[in-house]
C-alpha cells in the first residue's frame, strides 16, 4: 500500500489560532517513520496553499442565511483538497490528510466519493452537524458531515456536497458534545451514532466494529475522519476544542487497528492538532501513532 500525504493547513473553520500548523507538527511527529514501520510505502505531496485568514475577511461572502465564515477561502481550499484526493485514489493509493480544522473533511469526502459509493466513521467528540443557521459560533469545522450531506441550507451546495455518501452510512464513534440542534438533527437522521457512554457500556472493540459494518455496508470504500478531541485531553492537550471525558490511549489504539483489520479504508483524515495548545508536541505525536495503528501497525 501506498499512502498519500496531503497537508491542508487551514484555520479557517475556527476561532483559536494555531491549528493551521498541524501539519507540520504531525510531520515533526515522526508520520513518516510511523508509516515505514507499518510496513507502508508514504509518499509526502506537501501542503496545499492556504492563504492565510488574517489576511482574508471572514465575511466576504456570506451564506443566504445564518452565519458560516471564511466560506469563500474554504470552498477554495476543500475543492482543491477533493481535487488531490481524487487524483490519489485514482492513481491507485490511499489519501491522508493531515488538518489543520476539520472544515478540509469537506474536501476529503467529496473528493473520496466523487466516483464511488463511500461510507464514513467519524471519531470526534462533536457532531460537526450544524448549519449556518444552527451554528452558535458560525465556524464552519462544526459543519463539514452537515455540508457533506447537504442537510438543510447545505442542500445543492455544489462544492460542498458528496453525493456518494449517504447517511446511513454514516457512524459516530465518541460522541459527547453536541448542541441541542445538532442532537435533534442527528436522532431524526439515519446515521448511527455511538457515545463515549456507549462506549462505557459496549467496550471500544463493538462500537467500532459495529460503526465499520455501518459505514462499509453496500458501498466501495469508508472514508476515516480522526479529530484528535475524540481523546481525552489529559493525552491530547493540542486540540482546538478539548472536552473532557474522551477515549483512553489504548481504546484509541485498539479503536485504529480494528480500522486496519477491516481493510476497507479508502481515505483518511487527522485534524484539529494545535501546536500552540499542546505539550511537547504530544498530541502530533499521538496522531502519529494511531495513523501508523489505522495503517496496519501492530505490537507483535
Amino acid at each position: 500500500m501506498t499512502v498519500r500525504i496531503i497537508g491542508v493547513p487551514t484555520d479557517y473553520g475556527q476561532d483559536r489560532r494555531g491549528v493551521d500548523m498541524g501539519p507540520s507538527a504531525i510531520r515533526y511527529g515522526g508520520l513518516s517513520d510511523a508509516l515505514a514501520a507499518a510496513g507502508v510505502d508514504a509518499v509526502d505531496d506537501g501542503d496545499l496553499t492556504v492563504p492565510r485568514a488574517e489576511e482574508r475577511d471572514p465575511d466576504s461572502r456570506p451564506p443566504s442565511q445564518g452565519n458560516a465564515k471564511f466560506l469563500r477561502e474554504t470552498e477554495e481550499v476543500t475543492t482543491a483538497l477533493a481535487d488531490r484526493v481524487a487524483a490519489t485514489i485514482d492513481d491507485g493509493d490511499t489519501p491522508l490528510a493531515l488538518g489543520g480544522d476539520h472544515s478540509i473533511a469537506i474536501g476529503s469526502l467529496r473528493g473520496s466519493a466523487r466516483d464511488a459509493d463511500i461510507g464514513a466513521v467519524w471519531f470526534d467528540a462533536h457532531g460537526d452537524y450544524n448549519t449556518p443557521t444552527t451554528s452558535p459560533s458560525g465556524n464552519v469545522h462544526g459543519m463539514p458531515l452537515a455540508a457533506a450531506l447537504g442537510y438543510n441550507e447545505w442542500d445543492g451546495v455544489e462544492w460542498a456536497n458528496a453525493p456518494g455518501l449517504s447517511e446511513e452510512n454514516v457512524a459516530y464513534v465518541g460522541l459527547r458534545a453536541l448542541d441541542d440542534t445538532e442532537q435533534a438533527a442527528i436522532r431524526d437522521s439515519e446515521m448511527t451514532a455511538y457515545t463515549m457512554s456507549d462506549i462505557d457500556e459496549r467496550g471500544i472493540t463493538d462500537v467500532v466494529e459495529a460503526a465499520l459494518s455501518v459505514a462499509a455496508d453496500g458501498v466501495d470504500g469508508v472514508h476515516v475522519s480522526l479529530d484528535m478531541d475524540w481523546l481525552d485531553p489529559t493525552i491530547a492537550p493540542g486540540v482546538g476544542t478539548p472536552v473532557r471525558g474522551g477515549a483512553t490511549y489504548r481504546e484509541a489504539h485498539h479503536a485504529m487497528e480494528l480500522v486496519a483489520e477491516a481493510n476497507s479504508v479508502r481515505s483518511m483524515e487527522v485534524v484539529e492538532v494545535n501546536p500552540v495548545l499542546d505539550e511537547s508536541n504530544e498530541t502530533a505525536s499521538l496522531a502519529t501513532e494511531l495513523v501508523a495503528s489505522a495503517f496496519g501497525k501492530r505490537i507483535l
